[in-house]
């Protein structure tokens, strides 16, 4: 079951509650936490570039990516990352980034520009938090 909410969107499971949200100004330290709940020490993200807003949370870029699509985003500009909030280091692997027609063939985001524009999304969202 998907639900909106204000601060993002819930899945549920039958074993557990995953908690995505949609990230569209500066997150809160509650929200980071419960983004951290499945990974712990890392959170999985889904970056609308064009946007400039996230989502991130649960186990997997893909359930992230799901979200922005429910919300409106478009396939183009949605590109996954994972955020160390410890570290506050942005890394650019996920298996939605394989993209042949928008000439990235790699897990990880080719295009130094397009790596810059993800960091900084993410960056303003949840850096220093």
């Amino acid at each position: 079951m998907v639900s909106g909410l204000a601060a993002g969107v819930q899945l549920f499971s039958d074993q557990e509650e995953i908690v995505i949200h949609i990230i569209r100004i500066r997150a809160t330290r509650r929200q980071i936490d419960e983004m951290m709940q499945i990974l712990e020490t890392y959170i999985k993200l889904a970056v609308d570039v064009r946007q400039g807003i996230l989502a991130g949370g649960g186990a997997m870029h893909a359930d992230c990516e799901a979200a922005l699509l429910e919300d409106g985003s478009q396939q183009e500009d949605i590109w996954g990352a994972d955020w160390n909030p410890e570290s506050q280091e942005v890394t650019f692997e996920s298996l939605i980034n394989i993209r042949p027609r928008q000439n990235n063939r790699s897990l990880e985001i080719v295009d130094p520009a397009l790596r810059r524009l993800v960091a900084q999304v993410v960056q303003a969202l949840l850096g220093g938090v």
